[in-house]
């Protein structure tokens, strides 16, 4: 009997980020050097720090969607990732500030298998609903030839931005804006293939021409489709989920099923945010990743 899968957590590897507190659905964070307060309907306990902790910030989400800001705090700033610079922004339309820290594992894990320098062509990374690509830019940065897809307009050019702000102009990163299946489907026609996929799939979305998302509809006839834009040596991919409804063991099964073809191991889990002076993680997503096992030469 094979053994059964064990479900990994991983938590933040990035300095430049810290999750002070959370509870009562809200987060206290640091990115760089300004403190935020933003909802998290995962967060259901009580909150560990005092309430003149969560006073310190000069940031806040209100609940009606909108941000409300201490005076002389920038609506624009800047964070570093290494040899990368990434702007992050309060925008009057979303909570999000342009950067998951969440997703940190797995720019250390891809960076770690990144092509060697002597290869003869760099392998090709799919980034699928890559939002402001920060892991584009990250495998671009150590090697990898990347393809960025996501529906925002506003998204891309914020990627374009940070690929500028991080020195990375002359690195192989094509933009696309588009839906993802019908990219996909289109690079299937067109004979196209790639060494590793990465897909960050939202609950719900619209793409530019207003294409309906439902991932729990979806996703697994686009893991059947990506199967299928895999070259002869694959490398790797990674799957995330946000669904509360959705499991990290539902998505291996999903990878495992699509790619039981291929020699390869899927490890399954969650990705966590370690509260800072505590044992306690939040958790946020749920992630897959398959990686191959075949000998490349």
């Amino acid at each position: 009997m094979k053994a059964l899968p064990q479900i990994e957590v991983l938590t933040n590897e990035w300095s430049e980020y810290e999750l002070l507190d959370s509870g009562d659905r809200r987060k206290l964070e640091r990115f760089g050097s300004l403190i935020v307060i933003r909802s998290e309907q995962k967060a259901w306990w009580k909150p560990a720090r005092p309430a003149s902790e969560w006073s310190r910030a000069v940031a806040i989400h209100e609940d009606n969607g909108t941000w409300t800001l201490r005076r002389n705090t920038p609506r624009e700033w800047h964070l570093r990732l290494d040899k990368l610079t990434l702007e992050a922004r309060f925008l009057e339309t979303s909570k999000h500030v342009g950067v998951f820290p969440e997703q940190s594992p797995h720019w250390n894990w891809i960076r770690r298998r990144a092509p060697s320098h002597n290869v003869a062509q760099a392998p090709r990374l799919l980034n699928l609903f890559g939002y402001t690509g920060v892991a584009s830019l990250v495998a671009a940065e150590a090697g990898f030839a990347v393809t960025h897809v996501d529906a925002a307009k506003p998204a891309i050019n914020w990627g374009r931005h940070n690929q500028q702000l991080s020195g990375l102009g002359s690195k192989p990163i094509r933009w696309i804006l588009e839906d993802a299946v019908k990219y996909v489907n289109r690079e299937i026609r067109r004979g196209s293939r790639y060494e590793a996929i990465l897909l960050d799939p939202p609950s719900f979305g619209r793409g530019p021409n207003r294409e309906v998302w439902k991932v729990e509809k979806q996703l697994t006839d686009l893991l059947d489709i990506c199967r299928q834009l895999l070259s002869e040596l694959p490398l790797f991919i990674i799957l995330t989920a946000y669904n509360l409804e959705a499991s990290s063991l539902m998505l291996g099964n999903l990878l495992s099923d699509t790619l039981s073809h291929i020699p390869g191991r899927v490890s399954v889990g969650e990705l966590t945010l370690r509260q800072s002076s505590s044992t306690r993680l939040l958790p946020l997503s749920l992630f897959a990743r398959w990686e191959t096992e075949i000998a490349r030469p």
